[in-house]
């Protein structure tokens, strides 16, 4: 991490990159890493003395002259082992802080890259909305087909609060300053420098991590920071370049209106699912956030434009229609008299603040006082929003119609008055014991928990053909069953004051079963909610009967009539944490792919359109990876024009934080999904029942293997507890969330998001490829033909491609040196060698069999740039996992000196 400068006598910090980077592209990346690097070392110096700094020094060439000699050096441990609390916490606060700066230099260097190639006039690149629409134009797609998708085109990326994000926002914030100071001109000045300098220290002074908890409230302001953040201004943008390329290739196209491309969705403060604090009172508090988001939004740039639009009526002739619009301003200002534009936003302005005193009792930014009639709707506001944009035609004006006042006619279309959609979440068996208290209350039905599944149907339905409602005035319920009731009320409430779009949704997590979802309808029924029931499948068995359970659903005739209500729309969700905690990766992949299948040819059968949710996280163990080939590695007829997937954790941070950011990945993921409409992007024919047949049998062996170690290893539970620091995890300050949903210490409790967050800590990884390895050795044995299968299978099917190249990443970020470190805080307990030894033997089985299948030599072959990034951190993360290990051990020996505490954590 240092290295000699000619600038000072010092050394400073800096990766060891591989000298043949140092020319050509990534040269400005060397240089703002190196930049970076002399001013932590310059800091350690300044705030920590010569010896800490000299001591870093230390630890950082002995862990890359052992890495790159690929040998274990002892001395490393006996030097980390031997430093006092003190230094011990300013290594590691140093190697994290270069670790997180070189990140944010990665993340600005390639966003000088892309700006590049757009100023050299370069081909689109993969990914873009530009070349996906290249490729279907030449793939004949004609305007019609386009039509049909672009009815149905919803993709809308949902935020939650899943903790995975251990960052502060203060953290990130100076993040975002120190890359805006980098992404200046190349030229670098003094006082640039200095105020990089600056930052640097702030990050250094601050801690990373919280003194308490978040609450849900934190939660959801930390989310809506994004919009004016970046989130505006990126889907403002798609949405007009999405209309413009799409005319530009198409012409049929031009005249037709564009729907909203991207509507964002949210989790935050409706997801109660094992989260005791989402509360009635956290379910208003958010929706109102939301909507004072947007009006603030909305009612700024109506104040821009009154301010820029300053036409005169002594020069131009505005529409009868505008001069309207102007006279019932009520704005008399003899001021403005000849300003028809001015008078008539200010009254725009003037009902928008009204609409927004009417829905929350307050209007978030200073505005006239004046009393004026509120927008029954968005709707009322784009249609005054149209007569500025005709009349502004109608004298010349087109230029600046459409670069000033469409821009914000868009974003009201956009994100409403709501601003995003509040999904409300909550388990199947809260929602049976709610049920069952209220039948009994109402002497309905006094044991609906006994009733078999036909039964309990028949009575829900009896329920959902009567307008009575099972609530009796006056009636104490229990704690939960009050909650649940006040819950629906406030979004129902939420509703009526802010439109259907305000909660869209409801889901249900733990979904088996037909009832599972009729319940939902009996307690939306309470409250007068309508909103689309959505089925969340988690769990192997739960997908592989996915089809099945919507088959039966969509056969009801009474839930047929409210789907077709609906615009004959089904919503399915697919859980992919879960999935994988309980089946393994290749295991739960494969269910994932087979369910959608399963539920597209279910749909075509109802004559529903089916729009799946992918509940996917930020880690491979958790379905994260590139959004575009996971897209396109869909079954046919699973995207049509729709997509719903959750955005979790720290990925919400490393997708959303930078305007430029925000919308290359918002663009990936729309590019993909009108690709993935259009055309049949697996194309495998009559192979495909080959190709089905193998992964069946593959993903028969992967779940044996997996399972077998997990779930039927005898003290399995115990050596995981010992070996990573699930534990210490569950006390970090980092969400709202329990860790687990009971208080059981069983692997079936405890969340998907702990689960892989502590083999990743531990740089095992075992989510993302454990059971895989003995799939694919074992199917193919000594039969060469097998291994040739597989090979075809890798080189024609994008399931197969996207899933070995994630599985690929995952294993070249693990380490079996590290994990051997680990293993020693397990060395005492039932059977932990054998544990680590079946865990390490598996991870060089995986990947031996899969560079046989691929062809390649090394992990990553296919993508250089990853892998030379990792093997730069190693050098730095090696040292981390060391002390983490060493004070772990002293921690759990009953050390709880909060400095030992902070270098656990």
């Amino acid at each position: 991490m240092v290295v000699p400068d000619e600038r000072q006598n010092g050394r400073v910090l800096a990766p060891d990159n591989d000298p043949t980077t140092g020319a050509g592209k990534d040269a400005q990346l060397d240089e703002d890493i190196r930049l970076l690097g002399r001013l932590v070392g310059d800091v350690i110096r300044e705030q920590a003395g010569t010896d800490v700094f000299d001591v870093v020094e230390r630890v950082r060439r002995l862990a890359v002259d052992a890495r790159r000699a690929g040998v274990t050096d002892p001395t490393l441990g006996e030097v980390l082992d031997a430093l006092d609390l003190g230094t011990a916490l300013h290594v590691v606060r140093a190697f994290s802080l270069f670790t997180l700066l070189a990140n944010v230099a990665e993340d600005v260097h390639s966003n000088r890259r892309r700006q590049y190639h757009r100023n050299a006039g370069s081909p689109p690149q993969v990914g873009s909305l530009a070349a996906s629409l290249d490729h279907l134009q030449r793939a004949g797609v004609d305007a019609a087909q386009l039509n049909e998708v672009i009815d149905r085109l919803r993709v809308s990326p949902v935020l939650t609060a899943h903790p995975t994000e251990v960052r502060r926002k203060t953290i990130l914030d100076t993040q975002r300053v120190i890359a805006e100071l980098l992404a200046r001109p190349s030229v670098r000045t003094e006082s640039i420098e200095a105020e990089l300098r600056l930052n640097v220290l702030m990050l250094w002074q601050t801690a990373i991590l919280r003194l308490s908890r978040l609450r849900v409230r934190d939660e959801i302001n930390e989310a809506l920071s994004y919009y004016d953040l970046s989130l505006f201004r990126a889907i403002g943008s798609l949405q007009r370049d999405a209309a413009a390329e799409l005319g530009a290739r198409w012409p049929d196209l031009r005249q037709r209106s564009l729907p909203p491309v991207i509507r964002m969705g949210s989790w935050i403060g409706g997801d109660r699912d094992g989260n005791p604090f989402v509360t009635a009172d956290v379910v208003r508090y958010a929706l109102d956030r939301q909507c004072a988001v947007a009006f603030a939004h909305h009612l700024d740039g109506l104040g821009r434009l009154a301010i820029s639009l300053s036409m005169s009526s002594r020069l131009i002739t505005p529409t009868n229609a505008l001069l309207a619009l102007a006279e019932a301003s009520g704005d008399d200002s003899p001021f403005r008299a000849d300003e028809p534009y001015r008078r008539a936003l200010r009254g725009m302005q003037g009902r928008l603040a009204a609409s927004c005193r009417a829905n929350l009792g307050m209007v978030p930014v200073a505005i006239l006082d004046e009393e004026r009639t509120p927008y029954s709707g968005p709707s009322e506001l784009l249609a005054d929003l149209d007569v500025v944009l005709d009349s502004l035609a109608s004298h010349g004006a087109a230029t600046v119609a459409s670069a000033l006042v469409f821009p914000i006619r868009s974003d009201v279309a956009l994100f409403g008055f709501h601003l995003c959609g509040l999904d409300l979440r909550q388990n199947a068996a809260v929602h049976e014991q709610t049920i069952a208290e209220l039948l009994a209350s109402a002497d309905m039905c006094t044991d609906y928990l006994n009733l078999d599944e036909p039964e309990r149907q028949r009575v829900l339905l009896a329920e959902l053909a009567t307008r009575r409602r099972l609530r009796v005035p006056g009636a104490s319920y229990s704690e939960r069953t009050a909650s649940e009731l006040a819950i629906v009320d406030a979004a129902s409430d939420g509703v009526r004051r802010i439109g259907p779009d305000a909660v869209p949704h409801y889901v249900i997590s733990a979904c088996s079963t037909v009832s599972d979802l009729l319940e939902v309808a009996v307690l939306t029924k309470e409250s007068g909610l309508d909103v689309d029931i959505v089925p969340l499948f988690e769990t192997i068995d739960d997908l592989s009967n996915a089809g099945i359970t919507l088959d039966a659903l969509l056969s009801e005739t009474w839930y047929r009539n409210q789907v077709r209500s609906h615009g004959d729309s089904q919503e399915v969700m697919l859980g992919y944490s879960d999935s994988n905690k309980d089946g393994g990766y290749l295991a739960a992949n494969w269910a994932l792919y087979r369910a959608e299948g399963d539920l597209v040819r279910v749909a075509n059968k109802h004559n529903v359109h089916l729009r799946l949710f992918h509940g996917r996280g930020g880690t491979v163990g958790r379905g994260g990876g590139p959004a575009y080939e996971a897209i396109l590695a869909q079954p046919p007829g699973s995207v049509h024009g729709g997509l719903r997937v959750t955005e979790q954790g720290e990925i919400v941070a490393a997708k959303f934080a930078d305007p430029d950011l925000a919308r290359r990945n918002l663009e990936t993921v729309l590019a993909a999904t009108i690709e993935a409409s259009c055309v049949d992007t697996e194309n495998l024919g009559t192979d495909r029942d080959r190709y089905t047949s193998t992964m069946d049998e593959l993903a028969d062996r992967s779940r044996q293997e997996y399972r077998s170690l997990v779930y039927e290893t005898p003290g399995f539970a115990d050596v995981f507890r010992a070996l990573t620091p699930v534990t210490e995890i569950a006390k970090l300050n980092i969400g709202s969330r329990p860790s687990s949903r009971t208080a059981s210490a069983r692997i079936q409790d405890l969340r998907a998001i702990p689960w892989v967050f502590s083999w990743s800590q531990a740089r095992i990884m075992l989510p993302g490829w454990y059971g895989t390895g003995t799939a694919l050795s074992s199917y193919i044995g000594d039969d060469d033909s097998r291994l040739q299968e597989l090979r075809e299978m890798y080189a024609r099917w994008p399931l197969l491609r996207a899933v070995f190249s994630n599985m690929g990443m995952v294993l070249a970020k693990s380490d079996l040196g590290i994990v051997r470190r680990y293993a020693s805080l397990a060395s005492t307990v039932p059977g932990a060698a054998t544990v680590v030894e079946r865990i390490v033997t598996e991870h060089r089985r995986t990947i031996e069999v899969m560079l046989r299948i691929t062809g390649d030599d090394v992990l990553l072959a296919d993508n250089p740039a990853l892998a030379r990034s990792i093997r730069n951190r190693f050098g730095y993360l090696d040292p981390l996992n060391h002390l983490q290990v060493g004070f772990l051990a002293r921690y759990r020996c009953g050390n709880d000196d909060p400095a030992t505490a902070e270098l656990v954590e």
